[in-house]
């Protein structure tokens, strides 16, 4: 039988459940979609916010002959049978690249000119930086959009269209569960109905422990592992965080995803407490860029036992967070004036800069954070 998700998927932006930054009335994709205008974009987003569904929908607006690929799968071959293939009227053709993230340079290079010409309209989905992952100058021809996740509300409107009858309880709790991943939500529904007369939340449990959902590299389980992951070195735990590392690269898990939060990690858990870990982070995401799978686990075990034995320290992460929400709830607060930049006579005039001192003890916060202490040393 047909997966649920397929089964209810949308098949218009009526049907369409969130993303309003991108398919509300007067924005950019609905505008797009009710045009008729054809052009090449990637989604980036996290799993299950409606990219695949998103792009099936745009190619019907435009009537595009749709086809939908892998990029983990998918090769060279893949993409010269579709350019290739006799066209269907004067329709043009749209490639839908999964994962785009997983193509490699060579792959991009080919696909570039199929797309500079026209011949093919591209739309990536990605839950990766494209920045990261994708050459400049297929880049420059594509436009970004980002997919936000979905909200509670957003979910429970999702699981409300399946017809599966669960108590309220028992929908909070999915809809808990799933952490803005429809996908997640459907699947976990979808089997627990399988297994058992009645959904509530006990049998949702049973089957969230059960072996019945399997691995999912863009699933739960995907980011259950990098979350033990995580912990483990946070809890300088290197015999625990290298045997969930072994699990993601045995698993087919992108190397570069796990070392770019092997960087993060280093930064926002270690911190001053050795700075050199950042260093070694870098070096690690370096080595796996350059020499690839299967030797680059080698570089990666060698990262995680170092990170997991350093000392721990979140203060500058903390004192981070903590700014970040003041400058958000706060706004543009007025500089000091000795400490504004004055390259001008009228600004020196107007006090710009005046009695600025190198390595004063003066409070350089704006006047309403003055005494605020965002940085706290560790003791």
């Amino acid at each position: 039988m047909e997966p649920l998700a397929n089964r209810i998927r949308p098949q218009n932006l009526d049907e369409y459940v969130g993303q309003d930054h991108l398919v509300g009335t007067g924005k950019p994709l609905r505008l797009a979609i009710e045009q008729k205008h054809i052009f090449s974009f990637i989604l980036w987003g996290t799993p299950g916010t409606g990219k695949t569904t998103l792009a099936r929908i745009y190619a019907n607006a435009v009537n595009a002959e749709f086809f939908e690929l892998s990029a983990v799968s998918a090769g060279k071959d893949d993409i010269r049978k579709i350019v290739g293939k006799t066209a269907d009227g004067n329709r043009p053709k749209i490639l839908f690249l999964d994962e785009i993230h997983r193509f490699n340079k060579a792959q991009q290079d080919f696909l570039l000119p199929f797309v500079e010409s026209g011949e093919l309209f591209l739309i990536g989905a990605t839950t990766e930086n494209p920045s990261f992952e994708v050459i400049p100058a297929l880049l420059s021809r594509l436009r970004i959009f980002v997919l936000k996740e979905l909200s509670g509300e957003n979910i429970a409107k999702i699981l409300g269209r399946t017809g599966f009858e669960m108590s309220s309880e028992a929908q909070d709790w999915l809809v808990t569960m799933a952490d803005g991943d429809a996908r997640q939500a459907l699947t976990m529904l979808e089997n627990t109905a399988q297994l058992y007369d009645d959904i509530t939340v006990e049998t949702l449990k049973e089957t969230l422990q059960s072996k019945f959902l399997r691995y999912d590299k863009k699933g739960e389980e995907h980011f259950n592992l990098i979350s033990a992951f995580i912990k483990s070195m946070r809890a300088s735990q290197p015999n625990a965080a290298i045997y969930y590392l072994a699990r993601m690269v045995e698993s087919g898990e992108d190397p570069k995803f796990i070392a770019r939060r092997m960087v993060i990690f280093a930064s926002e858990d270690i911190g001053i407490a050795q700075p050199t870990a950042l260093v070694v982070a870098n070096a690690v995401f370096r080595a796996v860029e350059t020499i690839g799978l299967p030797e680059c686990g080698i570089n990666l075990a060698h990262g995680v036992v170092y990170l997991a034995n350093c000392a721990k320290d979140r203060s500058a992460y903390d004192a981070y967070k903590t700014a970040l929400e003041d400058a958000r709830k706060m706004g543009n607060l007025p500089i000091p004036l000795n400490l504004r930049n004055a390259p001008t006579k009228l600004l020196k005039d107007l006090g710009y800069g005046e009695n600025y001192e190198k390595y004063s003890d003066e409070d350089f916060l704006p006047e309403k954070l003055k005494k605020k202490k965002y940085f706290r040393a560790k003791k």
